[in-house]
């Protein structure tokens, strides 16, 4: 009986440390095509939580976006609630298979990303600025795509395997 217990609860635990994958969305409807999503100009707004929940920044962005066959360029300018602003220029790549490539000016190296049905899942590593120090965190993000004019986006960031907070957006195209 106690080892019956132990390994219903180990496997559990490792139950509960599974992540969703881009395939566990496949079947979502409506089905998100970056390249259409992310054409045109969108607003989104978000927050910031600390892991603790508490939102310690709020913002809003403006993005332009355009795509030249597998290319695109998404333009985002943000603007922080204390009066802060940012700029963000993500160059794209679709490849085969719903993967997706993308670089940006204060990301390390390329980011990964994966569509599927209405979802899209991009890991990369951001250097993010505190104070006098910039720090390299990992965001795992995804996107959900609502309607033909609604995304929501929650993106984990982490260092060194600890969860720092979250990143919550909701986009709005046209």
């Amino acid at each position: 009986m106690k080892r019956t217990l132990v390994t219903i609860a180990i496997a559990l635990g490792l139950a509960a440390c599974a992540s969703p994958s881009p395939a566990d969305y496949a079947a979502e409807k409506p089905e998100l095509d970056l390249q259409r999503y992310f054409n045109g100009d969108i607003t989104a707004h978000g927050i910031f939580t600390d892991r603790s929940g508490k939102v310690v920044r709020r913002f809003t962005v403006l993005m332009k976006c355009q795509w030249t066959g597998d290319d695109g360029v998404l333009d985002e300018a943000f603007n922080y609630s204390d009066g802060k602003t940012d700029r963000r220029v993500w160059k794209l790549k679709k490849l085969p298979g719903g993967h997706y490539t993308g670089t940006a000016g204060d990301v390390i190296g390329t980011a990964q990303g994966q569509a599927a049905g209405n979802a899209f899942q991009w890991a990369y590593t951001l250097k993010l600025p505190v104070d006098d120090k910039v720090y390299e965190v990992q965001f795992d993000d995804w996107m959900y795509l609502i309607d033909e004019h609604v995304m929501l986006n929650k993106a984990v960031m982490s260092k060194f395997g600890f969860r720092l907070g979250e990143v919550t957006l909701s986009f709005h195209k046209g």
